[in-house]
């Protein structure tokens, strides 16, 4: 057996991984390396590693399961997102796993997740390319190597993406999984080069092991911190704002991504890196996360420029989730020790396409767990195939996907943290002004930056407020840097009276989602829904 480090001499054999050749913690330039060997990658003009993931460039919800033992079988929110496995299934799967990598050449790394050390969780991953071990060297946090000299991990993380499940015997619905054993703490993924399952898996056990063993939030969002020490959180699906927003010059950041809110009121980041969406990406609008994409960096399902090693970010034929994953120390400007305190302002964004909600409007503890449990916003035209119009996409604590307990555990939590901290919760929409999408226009980021910075600032403490008349949200009437027409969306609609009948159906839409939550919800979420 090979190994890059001998002392201590790496081994498998406890995992049923057997004479395995093992390369073991490498740098990522030795990784980089090795993957253009190989002849798994090239090198962009900005020195970055560029790969395709394969017949898989996102996540496939439907392949995602959670092992149903004496752990989790009352405590999950079992359905169609979180998706039964029976253990003895999973044991059978992973003998089979485990043989197929045995005497093959595969990538070991020691890592960690949580940067508060009272809730570190170490983490061994197994991958079978350079590439996925670089992301995971770049998403997860780095111990040093003292630590390493004393280093046992906590679960165990394997990725096989050329092993395919036979789901006749193997009990999966097609060749490819990502399965989480709560009881032997293994994360699983096969049949899939996507590198984000791994974040996603480890983040999903995060989800599940904070709140129900150490009663601390965890949190799909993104944090940085101002200069006044106050931490601002933002919460947000995909391409609703959530790493170009909270990546700000005037403040530190924590994280794009994955964030702890603990009793001691701090809050901390799960991971050592980010994971940012790059279609149109611009060093313009976007320059911290432009000029992170160098050296060490991994870009995912790229296209370039005809006769060139330049990346063409508007080109999307591959796939519009295109995306890159970097150290957060290729960010100049981040939180020391990625950990904050006193989280004061609260942001949930959305890109409302129908043209609706306001670009800024602050919520009661009620809404704010009302919108919070109903994780809105809206994908426009083209964006997948068959949607020809713009549709509501509805994703619980704004990242239903990856959260193993019923959505109201965590809207309960963050009421209570809300209150106890006299945090103020804003909900912006990044979204559509004037009309709906194909009618109206995107709002403008230096509208949407200037509005959290008054937010931020305490400039909108000040000014007066207006009520939404069917979302019943406080509508400030002026704000810095920004036009007072464009802060009730209502007035920026030509046809006032289209613009009321399409805020009742889509207040409709919220409705029917929620109807999933209802008989959970207490008196104040249910409190908090738009009216007819």
């Amino acid at each position: 057996m090979k190994n890059n480090i001998s002392n201590p001499p790496i081994s498998l054999d406890n995992m049923g991984i057997l004479e395995a050749q093992i390369h073991y913690q490498l740098s990522a330039d030795e990784l980089h390396q090795k993957t253009i060997a190989c002849g798994q990658g090239t090198e962009t003009s900005s020195g970055a590693l560029a790969i395709n993931t394969g017949k898989f460039s996102g996540r496939s919800p439907l392949d995602r399961f959670i092992v149903k033992d004496s752990i989790t079988k009352n405590e999950v929110w079992w359905g169609e997102i979180n998706i039964p496995f029976e253990p003895q299934h999973f044991d059978a799967l992973y003998n089979k796993l485990t043989a197929y990598l045995s005497k093959k050449e595969l990538y070991v790394r020691d890592a960690y997740v949580c940067a508060d050390p009272k809730y570190r969780l170490n983490i061994r991953v197994v991958t079978e390319t350079a590439w996925a071990n670089l992301f995971c060297h770049n998403m997860f946090l780095r111990p040093n190597e003292e630590e390493l000299e004393h280093f046992e991990s906590d679960w165990t993380v394997i990725c096989a993406p050329s092993f395919l499940a036979d789901p006749a015997t193997d009990h999966t619905r097609q060749g490819n999984f990502a399965i989480l054993n709560f009881n032997r703490k293994i994360a699983m993924i096969g049949g899939t080069g996507y590198t984000g399952e791994m974040k996603k898996g480890i983040f999903s056990a995060l989800n599940f092991i904070l709140p129900v063993e150490h009663n601390v939030l965890s949190m799909h969002c993104s944090a940085n911190v101002g200069h006044n020490n106050e931490t601002a959180i933002f919460f947000g699906l995909s391409g609703t704002g959530k790493t170009t927003l909270s990546a700000d010059p005037k403040r530190k950041l924590i994280g794009d991504d994955e964030h702890g809110w603990t009793k001691e009121n701090t809050v901390f980041n799960f991971e050592g890196g980010c994971y940012a969406k790059v279609v149109n990406l611009t060093e313009e609008n976007e320059p911290d996360i432009f000029r992170a994409i160098k050296k060490g960096a991994l870009i995912e399902n790229i296209v370039y420029k005809k006769g060139t090693n330049e990346v063409d970010y508007t080109d999307i034929s591959i796939t519009p989730n295109t995306r890159v994953s970097y150290p957060i120390e290729h960010i100049d400007n981040i939180q020391p020790g990625s950990i904050g305190s006193n989280p004061k302002n609260i942001f949930f964004l959305t890109a409302d396409s129908f043209g609706i909600l306001p670009p800024i409007s602050k919520l009661t503890p009620g809404q704010a767990a009302y919108h919070f449990i109903s994780g809105y916003t809206a994908k426009i035209a083209g964006t997948e195939a068959g949607i020809t119009e713009p549709t509501p996409n509805f994703s619980a604590c704004f990242g239903a996907p990856f959260m193993p307990l019923h959505p109201t555990r965590y809207a309960e939590m963050l009421s209570q943290k809300i209150k106890e901290d006299d945090a103020t919760v804003w909900l912006i929409n990044t979204g559509w002004t004037g009309g709906a999408y194909g009618t109206g226009s995107r709002m403008k980021l230096k509208y949407t930056r200037a509005m959290i910075d008054a937010a931020l600032n305490g400039e909108l403490n000040q000014v007066n407020y207006e009520q939404h008349s069917v979302f019943r949200v406080a509508i400030p009437q002026s704000c810095p840097n920004v036009p007072s027409e464009i802060l009730n969306p209502r007035n920026t609609w030509t046809d006032k009276e289209l613009y009321d009948r399409k805020a009742v159906e889509l207040a409709q839409k919220f409705q029917a989602n929620f109807k999933q939550f209802s008989a959970y919800a207490n008196e104040e979420i249910l409190s908090g829904a738009p009216t007819l």
